[in-house]
Parts: C-alpha cells; structure tokens; sequence
C-alpha cells in the first residue's frame, strides 16, 4: 500500500477537513487513467473552494482498500468518503457505514439507502452510442467493455443489447481492463472474428486508443473502413491520428459533486441524489458510414 497522497505531516491527520478516495490500482497506472485524474481534479478544485482537501489512496486489492478506511476512521484522517467502480454486494458500503463516515457514491445509486449517489446514466449515454453507429448505417457493431463485475459495466452492457437489437443490428462484446494493451488486443479478436464489425465502441478512451493501434496493425483504414467511438473526452482523445470520436461528459464536473455532496453531508444535510449532466456524441475523425 502506498503512503496517501495530499497528507498533511507524515503521523497526523490532515490540518483542513479531508475526503478520502481509494484507488484500487497500482499507483504507475494512475497516469495513464485519464478518468480518474480528471475525476479527482474536479474533487480537489471543489475541496479548495470549500477550505477542504482531498487525500487519495492507492491500494492493491479491496482488502487493503477496507484496512484504508478503518484507519482512516480509527485515526481521523478523513471526514468522508467518495466510492467509484460498486460491484453487486459491495462490502465497502456497509463497512463505510459502521465506521459511521459519510459516503457519496459515483454511478447508480445503491439499494439500502444511506448513502448520497451522484448518479450518472450509463444506460443513456451508450444508447446514444449506438444510436449513433446505427444512424451511420453500422449493422455489426463491436464493443470492448469495461471489467464485467462493475455495476456500470453492466448498465452500459444492457443498453448495448436492447438498442442494437431494437436498431437491426448485430452487437458483439469482449471484456477490456481500460487499458490500451486490453483495448488493442480486443480488438484484434473483434476483427479477426467469423462476423466482423464496421463500428467498435470502447468503454474508456484508452481502450480506443489501443483499438485505433489495432486497426493500423492490421491494414484496416479508419474510418473508411472502420468507426471507432470512445468513452469519456479526455485530451487523449484529440491526440490520436485521426482525432477520436466521443461518447464526451463533464468529467471535473463529477469530481465537484462529489466533494460537494460530501460537505453537503458534513454540514448536516441527509443522503441525496445529484444527477451528473447528460452525456453527448462529439464527432471527430473516427466515426463514418460504412462502405457500401
């Protein structure tokens, strides 16, 4: 477990009030996750406004994740906490309860109650995905998820079917990690499949990244041969040669709620929901209709 990030003198808590957040990867991954850098930006802005901080933890598994919070509780480091990335059952709710420190979640707003949720619609924002593929004229649309046990994996993954299926289309899926290594590997598959598609969708834009590789590894031209839609509109996306359409949301804006929701709570308000901005389609240079 690395030392946290943002701590005031090494053995005592911080001297402003903190708002923990755990990250559940090595910490030389942080760099390249676009998401979570912007994510935690816009909580660090917020905690600023507010004479707040953010203290963030990097940890291997969800075991040390749950020791980071009974510290954090047992030595009063942090007021509140912010969670991503909930998986069916998660343990760190009702832990996070018990320990009695507030918790805003990102994502679909748990069952149980008791916590805040900044809710985001992935359900939403990959039907408008689709949508847009289709309206292209995409009949076989390729999909690199995100890890499959997360809650928003899954969201995503229901909307994926039912608007494909409902546009005419044949929807293929293979699980990523968000890497680029996941994203380019995955799209080999896709590509090299008995049913290949003309459009791939990417959870996260680092996937697409590795997809956009792939396509220049094999030959194939994008996007006259192939479209190829990201996930979240980080400047990654305007790096790549041909510049990366979108599925583009407010990331720092997510960020802010969060701290916001937290310090709402701190101040006395109950659990609430906060609903994130809509997501939009931002067209660049991957995205066309298929050849005839």
């Amino acid at each position: 477990m690395s030392p946290p990030v943002g701590a005031g003198t090494a053995g005592a808590p911080p001297s402003l009030p903190a708002i923990g957040f755990v990250q559940r990867r090595a910490p030389f991954s942080l760099g390249i996750d676009p998401f979570k850098t912007a994510f935690l930006a816009g909580m660090e802005a917020a905690a600023t406004r507010a004479g707040a901080t953010v203290l963030l933890q990097l940890v291997a598994d969800h075991h040390d994740e749950l020791a980071c919070f009974r510290r954090w509780a047992e030595q009063g480091w942090v007021r509140g906490v912010v969670l991503a990335d909930l998986v069916d059952d998660d343990p760190r709710l009702p832990a996070l309860a018990a320990l009695g420190l507030p918790t805003v979640v990102l994502g679909q707003e748990p069952q149980g109650g008791g916590v805040s949720t900044v809710e985001v619609d992935d359900r939403g924002a990959m039907r408008q995905a689709v949508a847009h593929l289709v309206g292209l004229g995409h009949s076989v649309i390729g999909r690199v998820s995100g890890p499959v046990e997360l809650g928003h994996t899954r969201a995503r993954s229901e909307a994926f079917d039912l608007t494909a299926g409902r546009g005419g289309a044949n929807g293929l899926v293979l699980p990523g990690d968000y890497s680029e290594a996941s994203g380019r590997e995955q799209t080999r598959l896709l590509l090299r499949g008995p049913l290949r598609p003309t459009a791939i969708v990417y959870d996260n834009d680092a996937m697409a990244v590795g997809g956009l590789a792939a396509a220049a590894d094999l030959g194939i031209s994008v996007p006259d041969d192939l479209s190829l839609l990201a996930w979240d509109d980080s400047p990654l996306c305007q790096l790549t040669t041909p510049p990366l359409s979108v599925v583009s949301r407010d990331v720092p804006s997510l960020g802010e709620s969060a701290t916001r929701t937290v310090l709402a709570m701190l101040g006395g308000r109950p659990a609430m929901l906060v609903r994130a901005p809509d997501s939009e389609i931002v067209v660049r240079g991957t995205t066309a209709p298929p050849r005839p």
